[in-house]
């Protein structure tokens, strides 16, 4: 990212909706069956062969909590340049979600490793048995097995890493949330994000599809404001009838709740080539995949451990573009050469051996300069110097510290007029069609810029342009006058 100026300012999960009818795609004969797990739930999964093929191909698999009805549409999509290659295809639900058997647990914790409980199952080892039954019944598979997904999917590919079945030769957890309470989806530091929590919840658990909770306003700032203490939630809303956001209000500290759905205790070896992507402007889970990257770097000995962090929100690799997020433009489009140049050719060498073996440690588009770059460790070692910005009094930012005893900004907070982050009328995240969700994080803030109760810091115009390259960590020295404050 360039910049003459540098500017600060401070205010005090997004899936489609699919109907389980599964449709084909052209060149592959589609078979659908119920997969028998070690404790004898079956799970729906839909199979995709390509006709006429010749010869043995590796098999790319996915699963999903969100509905696998038109997984023949990804062959057509995102999927497209391995659909054009030569692989066999497998989607999943998971436990408790549509048309599979069992009961679904909101990002189901690993397993006991004691061993002690044969049948013990979690999301891994699902996705092991499932392994074992494409190995046996695929047509023609040569014995390889890849991993993908975005998003949860991206963490049920990361779970499946853990114990992986000796056929899963290549992973690549994508948007994947490492931690909800440090840094994904539901809390920031802590944070909790209420109307996504809610949201997201009440869309999940339901029913076994999802429901989008009816608000009774299009303008969700205001129903929130008016909803009063979160006991209300249940009170008056759910009625204890969404298991997720009964945890939300029985664990709102970093227990072993939330310490035991983390991926850190488990992150403790490389156990399989591992490709992880994130977008810079992921409104969802940005934290995660850096981190998942982060926490296997230190074991990664065979240099199989990668990353790739493009100019995207949530997911938006996925498109058949990506050339644009809102009104920035990346002058090229991001996405479709993410697909060819780097992803389809990552699993090309780990299922069919094509290719060179040594690839970059990460990969990063670095918006402005409008390019992509090359590194050899993230984050960087070579070519970049530390620097540290500092909060001024008046609203200034500078690269020089404070002096003085009063070197600090203030403000009023009122609870009873929280600072939107938005534009409003907000609507609910996943108001069909769109709710602005997914760019917010590109948006012009400068509408609340003149509230009293927002902070805002900039710079003197800068001499030189200044690229940003690595990790980027605030430091935060607060104070209140209250025993509880809102961020």
């Amino acid at each position: 990212m360039r910049s003459r100026l540098l500017a600060l300012v401070v205010c005090v999960f997004g899936p489609p909706v699919l109907a389980q009818q599964p449709d084909s795609a052209p060149g592959f004969d589609l078979t659908e069956v119920m997969i028998p797990m070690r404790d004898g739930v079956k799970l729906h999964t839909t199979i995709f062969v390509p006709r006429g093929s010749g010869g043995l191909l590796p098999i790319i698999f996915t699963r999903t909590p969100y509905g696998i009805a038109h997984a023949g549409n990804a062959l057509r999509g995102y999927y497209g340049a391995f659909a054009s290659d030569g692989y066999s295809f497998a989607f999943q639900d998971i436990r408790g979600r549509y048309t599979s058997e069992g009961q679904f647990v909101m990002l189901r914790p690993p397993r006991p490793r004691d061993g002690r409980d044969p049948k013990a199952i979690d999301e891994g080892t699902d996705a092991y048995d499932t392994i074992d039954w494409l190995l046996a019944h695929v047509p023609n598979n040569n014995g390889r097995v890849g991993m993908l997904g975005i998003s949860y999917p991206g963490w049920l590919t990361l779970m499946a890493m853990l114990d992986p079945h000796p056929a899963l030769k290549a992973a690549s957890p994508q948007a994947s949330p490492a931690d909800m309470f440090l840094g994904d989806d539901f809390h920031h530091n802590g944070a909790f994000r209420l109307s996504y929590g809610f949201e997201y919840a009440a869309r999940m658990e339901t029913s076994k599809q999802q429901e989008q909770f009816e608000f009774d306003r299009y303008d969700t700032y205001q129903w929130y404001l008016d909803l009063g203490p979160l006991a209300n939630v249940n009170a008056k809303h759910l009625h204890g009838k969404i298991p997720t956001w009964n945890d939300f209000v029985a664990h709102p500290n970093y227990d072993g709740f939330w310490q035991r759905q983390g991926a850190a205790p488990y992150l403790t070896r490389v156990t399989v080539p591992t490709l992880t992507v994130a977008g810079w402007w992921d409104q969802e889970d940005f934290y995660g995949p850096l981190k998942i990257y982060e926490l296997l770097e230190p074991h990664d000995s065979g240099h199989v451990n990668s990353l790739v962090v493009g100019p995207w929100n949530h997911g938006g690799w996925a498109g058949p573009a990506g050339d644009k997020l809102g009104a920035i433009d990346f002058g090229s489009p991001t996405s479709r050469y993410f697909q060819d140049s780097i992803l389809a050719p990552w699993f090309a060498h780990f299922l069919k051996d094509r290719g060179e073996p040594r690839r970059p440690e990460a990969i990063t588009f670095e918006a402005g300069a409008n390019q992509w770059r090359s590194w050899d460790a993230w984050p960087p070692r070579l070519g970049t110097t530390e620097r540290r910005l500092y909060f001024q009094p008046g609203g200034r930012l500078s690269f020089d510290a404070p002096t003085g005893a009063n070197a600090f900004d203030s403000y009023v907070s009122d609870p009873a007029h929280p600072v939107p982050y938005r534009h409003r009328p907000i609507p609910a995240t996943y108001t069909p069609g769109g709710s602005g969700w997914p760019v917010w994080l590109v948006e012009d803030q400068r509408f609340v810029d003149d509230r009293p109760d927002v902070l805002t810091w900039q710079t003197e115009p800068l001499t030189e342009d200044v690229t940003i390259a690595g990790a980027i960590t605030a430091k935060l020295f607060v104070a209140t006058t209250r025993t509880a404050t809102g961020s």
